[in-house]
């Protein structure tokens, strides 16, 4: 499990194409443009982690040409970056990069670590926009990308892998710490939280949290027959953040699974689990979101 959150602000919701072609377009060029930055730095790199970053600078242009014809097929114009929201995280910074660079230990493992990272980042980002909007086009295109971040993953996962290899002479296995619960008892624990947090709610919102929030547990138009003692004015804001808090670590085990798998069908399930993980846990922060808004008013 990762300490620090991939995505330190959740992308905010895009309500049309040209916003989302524009977002694209620039994620990719600018991931390029900092891949391609880090080759010029290769007098001070070795000539093989030079070379890492060459082909990631490559694969961005490529995709960032792709989204563009993508944008030109859907909307007859290019991406126009004048639809750029005002402010957005950006998948592949440049300190992140810079880091690399910048020591002299750096490997070409070190190099496709940070890739697969990216890749990793680019799925969670994808998967919040395919969550928070409400346009179906965006939907679809954005969905299309956290595919596309998932299947790129993998295969960097394997050049990370014999890079590992090359490097140390043995298999690698991801040194992960060990988790201090199951996912079971994390997804029981954030089953009471929300139980609890929809308590407070409209039946209906009560209802939509539950739908979002215990996915697995409970259909949809069914309210668990499981009924917690209603929390106080004080305690429902620890609750809302400790179910935050479980769904991202919930989140974040998924996806060290995935990275774990041994076989495709562990990886496909892994994957499909952290896709939801992911999905739940954007819906659960525009919610309180959403609470605190309305209590501020």
């Amino acid at each position: 499990m990762h300490e620090e959150p991939l995505l330190t602000v959740a992308p905010a919701p895009i309500a049309a194409l040209p916003e989302f072609y524009a977002v694209a377009f620039h994620q990719a060029e600018l991931a390029a443009r900092h891949y391609s930055a880090a080759t010029t730095h290769v007098h001070q790199l070795s000539e093989a982690v030079g070379s890492v970053f060459r082909i990631l600078a490559s694969r961005e242009f490529a995709r960032a040409n792709a989204i563009a014809r993508a944008c030109v097929d859907a909307r007859d114009v290019p991406p126009d970056l004048k639809n750029l929201p005002t402010s957005f995280e950006t998948i592949v910074p440049a300190q992140e990069v810079s880091d690399i660079t910048q020591s002299r230990l750096s490997t070409p493992y070190a190099a496709w670590a940070l890739a697969v990272r990216h890749r990793r980042r680019a799925f969670i980002y994808w998967t919040y926009v395919t969550a928070l909007t409400k346009n179906t086009e965006v939907r679809a295109a954005a969905e299309l990308l956290a595919k596309e971040a998932l299947s790129d993953g993998n295969e960097l996962r394997q050049r990370r892998r014999l890079a590992w290899q090359s490097e140390h002479g043995q298999t690698m296995e991801d040194q992960l710490r060990e988790r201090n619960a199951s996912t079971a008892l994390l997804e029981s624990l954030l089953r009471r939280d929300v139980i609890a947090w929809s308590q407070t709610l409209p039946l209906s919102e009560g209802r939509h949290l539950l739908g979002v929030g215990v996915s697995g547990f409970i259909s949809d138009d069914a309210i668990p027959s499981e009924i917690l003692e209603t929390p106080t004015v004080d305690e429902i804001e620890q609750i809302k953040q400790r179910a935050l808090r479980r769904a991202e670590q919930l989140s974040n085990m998924y996806l060290d699974e995935a990275e774990r798998a041994n076989d495709q069908s562990s990886l496909e399930f892994a994957q499909e689990l952290a896709t939801r993980s992911i999905a739940r846990l954007a819906s659960l922060r525009a919610s309180a979101t959403l609470a605190s808004e309305m209590t501020a008013q």
